[in-house]
């Protein structure tokens, strides 16, 4: 992507980069990174945190990866790559020496002398919005990001940021990264929500969670499918008949036009209207429907039908 743009039209889908270094190792995240590439996608998304939660794993096993992946194919220029700082304990915060300091770990670790785009992860209310304004747009101007992102922020602390960047005539965050899918609405849609302000400020939308932990592949059909799963922690919420339910609903269109159901999740939101949705593969396997994505043909009835099975998560 030459034109270093922050969406490849090709391919409006972002491969998430949380599985690397933890339920895929180096080989297997290798074959998964080849095979994005290979059918056209770029936009790889990834934090200084993946993926420290995982048994044996301190934080920094994705973008080390990543790195590893980037030196042995010699393709940078390919990739365009995003991560994020401030939601790890091992650089906390956002304070204006812990950023400058996380994004040089972060180099260091991808192996490359710039990022393409990088979030402030998570909210750190001991700084300012002109603060934070401050210290992303010291990034860009030492060309070590190209472009600022949000995400895990609240919508009204977005628009003081972009406010104190434009008025300051610093370099405005050009993209968020919400919590966004068919079983979590509320935070994206209404009149004070993240799309109304992506709307307002012609922000990209990275949706995560896109597949939400990965009910929405279809593969969890009665309760005892969420037992002894990877992120039973992160499925729970969705282990009850109105979980249940809205997965029925989204097999039964995915029938209908015969499409994976992870295909018809994310290509619903990109008829909503995000600029592409975030998802993860193990294997190359599992990435197949995530690319098909795009193509899946959803009529305004079968958009009709999942709006209103998913009307309990607004």
């Amino acid at each position: 992507m030459a034109d270093r743009q922050l969406m490849n039209p090709e391919l409006p889908l972002v491969l998430g980069g949380n599985t690397f270094g933890w339920t895929s190792n180096e080989e297997e995240s290798f074959a998964v990174l080849d095979a994005f590439l290979e059918a056209g996608g770029s936009h790889v998304d990834t934090a200084d945190q993946y993926s420290f939660w995982a048994p044996g794993n301190n934080g920094g096993e994705s973008e080390t990866v990543l790195g590893n992946y980037l030196a042995a194919r010699r393709n940078r220029d390919d990739m365009f790559l995003a991560t994020k700082v401030g939601g790890w304990d091992g650089r906390p915060g956002l304070s204006a020496e812990n950023v400058k300091a996380a994004v040089d770990d972060s180099l260091t670790r991808l192996q490359t002398d710039y990022i393409d785009l990088y979030y402030a992860h998570y909210d750190d209310e001991s700084q300012s919005a002109q603060q934070l304004a401050q210290t992303f747009h010291d990034l860009v101007e030492d060309r070590k990001i190209r472009h600022i992102a949000m995400s895990n922020f609240t919508p009204q602390r977005q628009a003081a940021w972009i406010a104190a960047a434009k008025e300051a005539g610093l370099t405005v965050p050009s993209a968020i990264q919400p919590n966004y899918s068919l079983a979590h609405r509320s935070d994206y849609e209404g009149p004070q929500g993240f799309g109304a302000l992506a709307e307002q400020h012609q922000l990209a939308v990275f949706p995560y969670a896109s597949l939400a932990s990965g009910l929405l592949t279809g593969k969890y059909r009665k309760l005892a499918d969420f037992e002894g799963v990877a992120r039973e922690g992160m499925l729970e919420k969705f282990a009850d008949q109105t979980g249940l339910a809205l997965v029925d609903s989204l097999v039964q269109v995915a029938d209908e036009v015969g499409a994976e159901p992870a295909g018809v999740a994310l290509k619903w939101l990109l008829v909503k209207g995000v600029t592409a949705p975030i998802a993860s593969a193990r294997t190359p396997e599992q990435l197949k429907p995530l690319i098909a994505a795009p193509n899946v043909e959803l009529s305004g009835d079968h958009i009709a039908h999942l709006d209103k099975a998913s009307e309990a998560y607004l």
